[in-house]
């Protein structure tokens, strides 16, 4: 070796390059050129890859002689079967599974049940892909009740890994040499054979043995005192069904059985004793089992096993009960028993009678040494309460015999809560589910009868509990008195036509309205509120502030509802709509200094809960004399309430109150029909301002708010009277649009939620107009129209899941006025112009839109409030020029509002969406369920 290490040496020294025991020079002669020094080292690095490939196929095909879970080979495998890891179970297995009510469907989750083996995520060239026999009759018997007589060694599940140079799997499958770490597995199936062969030849010794398992489980278990032999069932079982529903330690019938991971059953105490003593395995099979593994047998078996009669163990009992009623069987005799340990010896005379059944004297005179006793320990230990003590001796007594029930309500009745619910409870459970006076009595009368205890209060309560949350329970005083309104103050609700006249010449009324007082609606309003007013107050520091008044400022809404018939009886011939009448206390200011301090403000302005209806009728809104005959006494206590202060007693302080009123909560339908205007398609579009249908098109955005109630009055009287003989065309330009005496004072202004609504169904006709391609020619039929909309209707359902809608309303505007629904309908149009139109529209309106649906602008939406005079003007500019099909010479009202007032609105009220009739609306919901 040294010799030819020398010889090697002196090679390289003369420039010479070994490789493969060939010598090339380096330098002098060369035999090879480089570029075939390259493809012979290609060709090195091809063979190498070859190489590995058929060595990693050679190892894939290795692996799929072995078994997945105990790396057996198949080839020694004595059934010569085997068992694909993954993917649905056979047949038989199948069966067995739906005999044991088992969910398992699949081998995987078999197998992660069984042998705690996640296979899910195998690797087909590191992992087996099938299983051995002897396993799967392993999976069998832990899901069936047959003796374990294959055993499975713990900590014997294979650890594989990838391929390697010295791979175990290949490295055994050439050589036919055992893996040094799995030897054991490998001859799993010669040794199974064996131990099966020596027990056939020493069955006896085995016998011998189990017996004497068997009596060391039952001393370790020691339970013939608790548990019952199965010699006490009443009825002669076949001997195989005794030895299903007998524990498999004891032999006795099962007490609290469970069931283990090889599926034997054993009560729960026996179990639990022999793991913890003789270790963790079954005590039958020997297969490895922990006090966790331990489960509940299935529903049906525990049912069968509770329905087994069973004959009483007692002494002169020969009573055959239930299994499952045994324990309350045996505890009557238990009682009995007590009873005769402590039963008083009685000396000759009468016998002695119950405690219950003696008058009072004769108790006192029987407990009188007790009496005494519990008097000593109550003064020494606890303050001389004896109640106390008594009361608590009685709650032990009832827990130590496991009546919880009455020990609950004793409980309830020491801390002073009673076992009823408080009126006010039951009211608010009464008008949360919907349940008329009636139901809820039928409700009260059942619970009583069957518990026997008053748990819901009856309606009389209910109807007391009530009447210190509606108005009229408050007392309060104005100052001066209000002009034509009765000083009582207890008035609850009345008939809204209370106080017409009712001759024959007058209008005839077919209406149904029930309505509060407004001065007593007010007084109860602000008495929820009393708790949040005081809390302002500390905040401020004014807790001892006796100036006053109080500037409350309120929010009225009015809004129609259609279809509230009844959907059954025969009530009054009434009209089968709705108007309600509602107010909101927006908040509560003081004069302090030089500065009014808010001491409350409404979070929610638009939520139904701070809503208050004041008046209902079953009218339709479009009836002015109706309306006008309703509405008129409430408005009339307005009027003098404006001029009034109110005297209230709030947190034990006389204050007083001063109201401003801003009926803000109208849609345009409404305020019209109060302020005697035009309906909304007369030639004067506009509610704030005198503009007309063209004066608003030519001009999109410069207008001010210039109509007032006071304006629309004088002008009404104009109208009525003609002073100037004028033609009515002449006189219908000077009164701008007024046809009507104004009867409700209302705020100029816009009502966010139908403004949101009028632009929706605007821009709904837009996409229909970009459909049909109406910019290139304005001649449309009514047919071609209805097209387009259909076409419309079908894309919005197809892509925003959009229904059809016969009318527009808040939810269907919401979810069209987006970049989404653009975009769907540009799919429809061809011309990317009017794609680019579209977009910039929408996008500009979706700008705008915050700044008026917001509650406060300012703080919410700044930016896009600084911005809102560009947008306006930018959307107005694409109106008149890329949509000037549309908007040639008209507008529609919600559009020119929306330009023209918004900004002039903020900047008088601070917030256009929190004075919406949204709160009005969700009312309606409330009122159309009750």
């Amino acid at each position: 070796e040294n010799k030819e290490k020398a010889e090697k040496e002196a090679s390289l020294d003369n420039g010479t390059l070994v490789q493969m025991d060939v010598a090339v020079p380096v330098a002098e002669k060369p035999l090879l050129a480089d570029t075939d020094l390259n493809h012979n080292k290609q060709a090195l690095e091809k063979d190498a890859d070859n190489l590995k490939i058929q060595e990693n196929a050679a190892h894939q095909a290795n692996l799929q002689q072995l078994c997945r879970i105990c790396g057996v080979s198949f080839k020694t495998d004595r059934y010569k079967r085997s068992h694909p890891v993954h993917g649905p179970v056979d047949c038989e297995t199948q069966g067995l599974l739906r005999k044991k009510e088992k969910r398992a469907t699949s081998w995987p989750d078999l197998i992660a049940k069984v042998f705690k083996i996640d296979v899910r995520g195998d690797i087909d060239t590191i992992h087996p892909t099938r299983f051995c026999h002897n396993c799967w009759s392993i999976i069998h018997r832990k899901f069936s009740n047959a003796p374990c007589e294959v055993y499975f060694p713990r900590n014997s599940t294979m650890e594989w890994k990838s391929h390697s140079p010295n791979c175990t799997v290949c490295c055994t499958a050439r050589c036919g040499v055992k893996r040094k770490n799995q030897s054991s597995n490998l001859q799993l199936g010669k040794r199974l054979k064996i131990v099966a062969e020596r027990a056939r030849k020493t069955k006896g010794v085995k016998k011998q043995v189990q017996v004497n398992n068997k009596n060391l489980m039952k001393k370790i278990a020691n339970c013939k005192k608790i548990h019952l032999s199965t010699k006490l069932l009443a009825v002669d079982y076949p001997a195989d069904f005794v030895k299903s529903i007998s524990c498999q330690v004891c032999d006795h019938i099962l007490a609290d059985p469970v069931e283990t991971t090889c599926s034997h059953l054993f009560c729960r105490t026996c179990i639990l004793k022999c793991l913890k003593v003789m270790g963790s395995y079954c005590p039958t099979c020997r297969y490895p089992c922990f006090p966790t593994d331990l489960v509940s047998p299935v529903k049906s078996f525990l049912n069968i096993l509770n329905s087994l009669a069973v004959r009483c163990p007692v002494k002169e009992c020969d009573e055959e009960v239930l299994l499952g009623k045994y324990c309350h069987h045996l505890s009557s005799h238990k009682e009995v028993k007590r009873k005769e340990i402590y039963t008083h010896v009685n000396k000759g005379g009468r016998p002695r009678q119950h405690l219950l059944s003696l008058t009072r004297r004769a108790q006192k005179h029987r407990l009188r040494e007790l009496k005494l006793q519990v008097k000593a320990f109550a003064e020494k230990e606890e303050g001389g309460d004896i109640k106390a003590v008594c009361l608590t001796l009685f709650l032990l007594a009832l827990r130590a015999r496991n009546e919880h029930r009455q020990a609950d309500e004793l409980e309830a009745i020491m801390q002073g809560k009673g076992s009823g619910l408080h009126p006010a409870v039951c009211l608010a459970i009464r008008v949360n589910t919907f349940l008329s006076c009636s139901q809820y009595h039928k409700m009260y009368r059942t619970v009583k009868a069957i518990t026997g205890r008053q748990i819901f209060q009856p309606l009389h309560a209910l109807r007391t509990a009530e009447k210190a949350l509606l108005p009229g329970y408050h007392p309060f005083e104005w100052k001066p008195p209000l002009k034509n309104v009765s000083t009582n103050t207890e008035v609850g609700i009345i008939d809204g036509l209370s106080g017409l006249p009712h001759s024959v010449d007058d209008y005839p009324v077919d209406t149904i309205a029930k309505r509060f007082r407004y001065d007593a609606a007010l007084v109860s309003a602000l008495m929820d509120l009393e708790e949040d007013i005081l809390e302002g107050m500390k905040a401020q520091d004014l807790d001892d502030y006796l100036n006053g008044p109080f500037t409350v400022v309120v929010k009225e809404s009015c809004d129609g509802m259609g279809d509230v018939s009844e959907k059954h009886g025969s009530g009054p011939a009434v009209p089968e709509k709705a108007v309600r009448f509602s107010f909101t206390l927006m908040n509560i200011t003081i004069a302090h200094g030089k500065e009014n301090i808010r001491l409350f403000e409404e979070v929610k302005p638009n939520s139904e809960l701070c809503c208050k209806p004041l008046c209902l009728m079953l009218a339709d809104e479009s009836d002015h004399e109706t309306l006008t005959a309703i509405l008129s006494p409430l408005i009339a206590e307005r009027e003098t309430m404006k001029s009034s202060v109110l005297l209230l007693e709030m947190g034990g302080i006389l204050r007083t109150f001063k109201f401003i009123f801003r009926g803000t909560g109208y849609d345009e339908k409404l305020v019209r029909e109060v302020e005697g205007l035009e309906a909304s398609g007369s030639t004067y579009i506009c509610t704030l301002c005198d503009a007309t249908r063209l004066e608003a098109s030519q001009n999109l955005v410069l207008h001010s708010i210039t109509r007032s109630h006071a304006e629309n009055l004088e002008r009404y009287e104009v109208w009525r009277s003609n002073p100037y003989n004028e033609s009515v065309d002449e006189l219908r330009d000077r009164v701008k649009g007024v046809s009507a005496k104004p009867f409700i004072e209302t705020v100029p202004s816009i009502d966010a939620l139908h403004c949101d609504i009028g632009n929706a169904a605007e821009f709904y006709k837009i996409f229909q107009f970009e459909i049909g391609e109406v910019y290139k020619n304005p001649d449309i039929s009514k047919e071609e129209r209805k097209r387009w909309q259909s076409t419309l209707d079908k894309h919005l359902r197809k892509k925003m899941n959009l229904k059809p809608i016969m009318r527009m309303n808040g939810n269907f505007a919401r979810k069209l006025m987006t970049k989404e629904t653009v975009e769907a309908v540009c799919e429809l149009i061809k011309c990317e112009e009017r794609h680019d139109a579209l977009r910039e529209l929408m996008d500009l309106y979706l700008k705008m839109k915050p700044v008026w649906r917001s509650s406060c602008p300012a703080k919410e939406c700044p930016e896009l409030l600084c911005q809102y005079s560009f947008n306006s003007q930018r959307f107005a500019e694409l109106l008149s020029t890329k949509f000037k099909y549309r908007y040639e010479g008209k507008i529609t009202n919600y559009f020119h509002k929306t330009l023209a007032h918004v900004p002039e609105i903020i900047e008088r009220d601070g917030s256009i969406g929190a004075w919406a009739s949204e709160g009005n609306e969700s009312g309606n919901k409330l009122f159309r369920r009750f």
